[in-house]
Formats: structure tokens, sequence, C-alpha cells
């Protein structure tokens, strides 16, 4: 009885078309999004017009994924602030007239407010980096669909 397997001294069977010319072939994907023409570092380029493209194929919140974040962090910033002197201000107000309240007061806000400003910081950057991983994502898609066969 003859075995179906092939040998290994036996090499497997070539594609029918070479790599080069599966790469150059015309994009069999249906989907309406343009093909990405030029070199990979050539996708998102041109700010502007990226920014003003009313059909959303192309896609600036990568670029933009840091001023996102150093925007919040500045914001969390000005907040941390603001709530943490505001606490111990009202903590101090209200020890004149209750001395124990007062004390909870600026333990709660010496407590609480650094402890929601850490994790608004931490979620914060898991949103960003959701976002940023949603269009790599979608970027890396569109050129695979680009690059297969049906």
């Amino acid at each position: 009885m003859t075995d179906p397997t092939p040998s290994a001294s036996t090499p497997p069977p070539l594609p029918p078309q070479s790599a080069a010319e599966a790469a150059r072939a015309a994009d069999p994907d249906d989907t309406g999004v343009p093909p990405v023409r030029g070199e990979a570092s050539d996708v998102g380029r041109g700010f502007f017009s990226a920014l003003f493209d009313l059909s959303f194929r192309t896609f600036i919140t990568r670029r933009l994924a840091s001023v996102f974040y150093l925007v919040g962090l500045i914001a969390i910033g000005i907040g941390f602030i603001v709530y943490f002197v505001g606490g111990i201000w009202s903590a101090i107000s209200v020890m004149w007239l209750n001395v124990g309240a007062g004390i909870s007061g600026l333990i709660a806000t010496v407590i609480v407010v650094p402890v929601i400003t850490f994790l608004s910081i931490i979620l914060l950057r898991f949103v960003i980096e959701a976002v940023v991983a949603l269009i790599a994502i979608a970027e890396n898609t569109e050129r695979t669909a680009q690059h297969t066969r049906r």
C-alpha cells in the first residue's frame, strides 16, 4: 500500500502565483474603503485633509492621542487641586462649629481626593488606549483586506 502523505524529500506544491503578483493583484474586497496608496508610512498623512474628511476614511485619533492625554491630565490635575484645597478649606471651616466633623472631612479629603484622582488617570489612559487600539485594528484590517484574495 502506498502512503498518501508526501515524503520529507518531496517539496510542497507552489501557489498559482508569486507573493509579489498576489500583492499587486486588484483588491477583491468591495467594502468601499479606498485602498492605501504609496508606502505604509504615508498612511494618515495630511492632518487637515483628514480632519475635514466627511467620509471618515482617514483616522486622526492616533496622532491626537497624546494631546488628548495631556489635556486630560491637566484637567484631572486642576480638579485635584480644586477639590483638595476646597476640601481642606471646608474641613477647617467646619472645625469651628464641630471639631469631629471637621477632622472627618479633613481625613476624607486627604484620602478620597488622591484616590479618585489616581483612578481618573487610570480610566483616562484605558479609554485613550482602547480608542487607539480600535483605530489600529481598523487600519490593519484595511491593509489586510487589500492583500487578501477570495
